[in-house]
């Protein structure tokens, strides 16, 4: 499973990234994690505010740093 961060490298989204990191291996999900940083990249993906987190390639959650409980059902979704 592909978990990609969208953001500009900031506070929040190194948070995002680790309650992501944290949820998938609770869930003991095989994942790999991308950083996207560039913007034109991050609004081709639909994504007008930042943090935000897609699942292979799709969008899930836009301007908000998730907790890993919240993040959980997104990848068991997915």
């Amino acid at each position: 499973m592909k978990i990609q961060i969208l953001g500009s490298g900031c506070a929040k989204c190194n948070q995002l990234k680790e309650s992501a990191e944290t949820a998938a291996r609770e869930l003991g999900i095989a994942f790999e994690i991308e950083k996207i940083t560039d913007f034109k990249e991050i609004a081709r993906m639909g994504a007008l505010v930042t943090p935000a987190l897609a699942i292979n390639g799709k969008l899930k959650l836009v301007g908000k740093v998730a907790s890993p409980e919240e993040i959980k059902p997104l990848l068991q979704q997915s």
